[in-house]
């Protein structure tokens, strides 16, 4: 097919998006594409949609697989001791903006993570709960939930054994470490255990906007 005078008068449209979601055709636009290419092209969009899906997946695949932990992760990475007392471990991750945080032991191996879920599930709440159900619930009982926290300490609630990874890991094998154990936060460590640095699904999410 060759262009006709009113595909090459229509105006280019900026698509600007903030998410790297997989993007989604339409048979017009696909229409459109087939129409700006030169000579014949003899398939349909529904085929043609069903070879973009499986290109695009096998494209991310490919990049995940190029990908290392070591390319991604923040460097270095704050961590709590495990004898510090959840008053002192969320004052300390308050005030690095943080949601969670490998735990070390007295010879400075992860030996945990602890997270805001953590947190919850001492406090007898969901893990899913947002800011706004700890007020509303401390607004309907006689004492805060939250005081309930204090004499207690980091090693009584972090999640053990820690899920960790390696610098040369692959960032298909960090997305599938989140996905089999439902965790939002992976420490990289050296071989004895040593904290490097730490990934995040957001740090993953980002990562792969970048090279999509």
């Amino acid at each position: 097919m060759h262009d006709s005078p009113q595909s090459v008068c229509k105006n280019k449209r900026a698509i600007m998006k903030k998410q790297c979601d997989p993007l989604v055709l339409t048979d017009e636009d696909i229409l459109d594409a087939m129409q700006a290419m030169q000579g014949y092209v003899d398939i349909t969009p529904g085929t043609f949609k069903e070879i973009y899906s499986i290109s695009y997946d096998l494209a991310l695949k490919r990049i995940r697989s190029l990908g290392k932990a070591e390319e991604i992760m923040t460097a270095p990475v704050h961590c709590l001791n495990k004898e510090m007392s959840l008053t002192e471990a969320a004052s300390f991750m308050a005030e690095h903006g943080i949601s969670g945080a490998p735990v070390v032991d007295g010879k400075g191996l992860v030996c945990g993570v602890i997270s805001e879920k953590d947190f919850l599930r001492k406090m007898g709440l969901p893990t899913t709960a947002g800011i706004m159900s700890v007020v509303g619930e401390c607004l309907t009982v006689n004492k805060c939930l939250v005081s309930g926290l204090r004499g207690h300490y980091v090693h009584e609630i972090m999640s053990q054994p820690p899920i960790s990874a390696r610098e040369e890991t692959t960032l298909a094998e960090i997305s599938q470490l989140f996905t089999n154990h439902s965790i939002n936060r992976i420490p990289i460590c050296n071989m004895d255990g040593s904290p490097l640095g730490i990934i995040t699904r957001s740090d993953l999410v980002s990562s792969m906007c970048q090279t999509v």
